[in-house]
């Protein structure tokens, strides 16, 4: 009986001591293209799940639902593969068409001046790929590999112009290439073609018969342009003539004479503004006729051209070609010739810093008799500005022999650019003669503002607008406002506006436009 009772007890405890079973967690996980089923009976976190299940995860991979969520029974699980790549395409950039009026061709005649030829831009793009398909392209850089050339087509201009007439000889640089005018202005004709004139050299002899000019060296890549010169601007068919110096700075023919030239050089480099002055001096004899060089002789070696003197030194011949004037950056002065060297400072002031890649020159005018030079300098500062950034620009008037200067005009502008009229009735009992400058229209806005073109006595006194009219936009340094010379009878001036040639009657104030391409500059006029 006893033995029952505890077989009896022992069974009852064995049952009482069996654990009981607990449910399983089922887990759907969606991964790496396929879908597995697990059984987990924690309630852990996800993110401990897949480690559990050796789910390796990389940076970018998207998990649903988060990493730190609880899993439960039934729940599908998420891991999205999540890559970047690069990837890069090139886009056609197509090129613009432009017109441009080209003098010398008939009203409505068209040529094509350069062939358009389309651009190439490199865009690349960050491409997330999920589960090795591509969703999202995001842009990250777009650079131009090749820029589009515009096709330019040239056309005759169909407005017809007032004629007017010329006295002596004309020239000016329209397109790159250089043009003259005699007797009037329906006879203006090209005296070259090959649009590549370099406008730092434009001289005519006095005469008007021979011109100096300089042209870019597109095939030579130690070389920026070379002297060449046209012997007959006169005949219908110029020959043009190669001389020897390259990389010219500067270059004049000697006043009076017809074969002997006077120039600087300079050596090409590829940062602003494309070359590095040798403020050199030479003078040099050339065959009038067939431009072979007879002579040289160095007048100034090459140094460094004082403050800024990269830029370089200009020169400017008296009317009587005995004098020749230096023009620095703070200063101008004599050439002393006879002595191989420079003379000392007429003039001297602040050097203009713009705070750009340029630097600014002044001009020289020279009086009919040689004894005065009309030029602009740097004033004072007007406030706490230091000398180099004072807006302050005079027309000045100085004695060669240095006797004498005085600010005739204040506050004109750096571009001011002031020229002495020729001698007007030269054989008159009283001849007299006049100044003209251009007025900055906000004297302290100078550098980048709009000018007018005014006519006064040689004191400066009676001074008056003659160009543009009322009301018209203003002559700027960048359309080559400074660019206006004096006929040879002090009659008439002809400058540049708007990119076109016009003459001005001094007296009568009429204005007469002499082109229609919009690209003159550098008018020169001589008897």
């Amino acid at each position: 009986m006893k033995l029952v009772i505890l077989s009896c007890l022992m069974t009852l405890f064995m049952i009482g001591c069996v654990p009981e079973e607990q449910p399983q967690i089922i887990v759907r996980l969606l991964v790496d293209g396929s879908e597995r089923v697990y059984q987990n009976a924690e309630p852990i976190t996800v993110d401990q799940f897949l480690r559990e299940v050796g789910i390796q995860l990389d940076t970018l991979d998207r998990v649903n639902p988060e990493r730190w969520t609880q899993i439960f029974d039934q729940m599908v699980i998420t891991v999205v593969r999540v890559t970047e790549s690069e990837s890069c395409e090139d886009e056609v950039l197509p090129f613009k068409r432009q017109t441009r009026l080209v003098e010398g061709l008939a009203p409505g005649e068209e040529r094509i001046g350069q062939a358009g030829i389309n651009g190439i831009e490199r865009v690349c793009y960050r491409v997330i790929i999920e589960n090795g398909i591509a969703k999202e392209r995001i842009e990250i850089s777009r650079v131009t590999v090749q820029s589009p050339q515009d096709e330019i087509i040239f056309a005759g201009p169909t407005t017809e112009l007032e004629p007017v007439a010329i006295t002596g000889t004309l020239a000016y640089i329209s397109n790159n290439n250089a043009w003259i005018i005699r007797g009037s202005s329906t006879r203006k004709r090209p005296l070259t073609t090959s649009s590549d004139l370099d406008s730092r050299v434009f001289s005519l002899t006095q005469d008007g018969r021979r011109l100096l000019i300089a042209r870019r060296l597109a095939d030579d890549v130690n070389s920026f342009n070379q002297l060449w010169f046209i012997p007959d601007t006169i005949t219908s068919t110029p020959e043009i003539i190669p001389l020897l110096p390259r990389d010219i700075r500067h270059a004049d023919w000697i006043v009076g004479t017809d074969d002997q030239i006077s120039y600087s050089t300079a050596e090409p480099q590829a940062s602003p503004p494309g070359w590095r002055a040798f403020n050199d001096l030479w003078f040099m004899t050339i065959n009038p006729i067939t431009g072979e060089q007879i002579r040289v002789e160095e007048i100034l070696p090459t140094n460094s051209g004082g403050l800024y003197g990269w830029w370089g030194t200009e020169y400017k011949w008296s009317h009587d070609g005995t004098q020749l004037a230096w023009i620095r950056a703070d200063s101008i002065g004599l050439v002393d010739i006879a002595n191989k060297r420079l003379g000392e400072p007429l003039v001297t002031y602040a050097v203009l810093n713009p705070l750009s890649d340029w630097s600014w020159r002044t001009t020289v005018s020279w009086s009919w008799d040689n004894q005065l030079i009309l030029t602009t300098t740097h004033g004072l500062p007007i406030g706490n500005e230091s000398p180099e950034r004072s807006p302050v620009f005079d027309v000045t008037v100085v004695a060669t022999d240095g006797s004498y200067r005085a600010n005739i005009v204040s506050r004109a502008g750096v571009w001011s650019t002031p020229r002495f009229s020729p001698q007007i009735n030269a054989n008159a009992e009283f001849p007299k003669g006049y100044i003209a400058y251009l007025q900055a229209r906000q004297w302290e806005e100078n550098i980048n503002g709009e000018y007018d073109l005014i006519v006064a006595d040689r004191d400066g006194s009676n001074a008056r607008i003659i160009f543009p009219p009322q009301g018209q936009v203003g002559m700027t340094a960048q359309q080559f406002a400074q660019d206006f010379v004096w006929s040879p009878d002090g009659l008439q001036i002809a400058l540049i506006y708007l990119g076109n040639l016009w003459i001005v009657d001094v007296e009568t104030g009429a204005q007469y436009q002499i082109t229609q391409d919009g690209s003159a500059s550098k008018p020169i006029w001589t008897q």
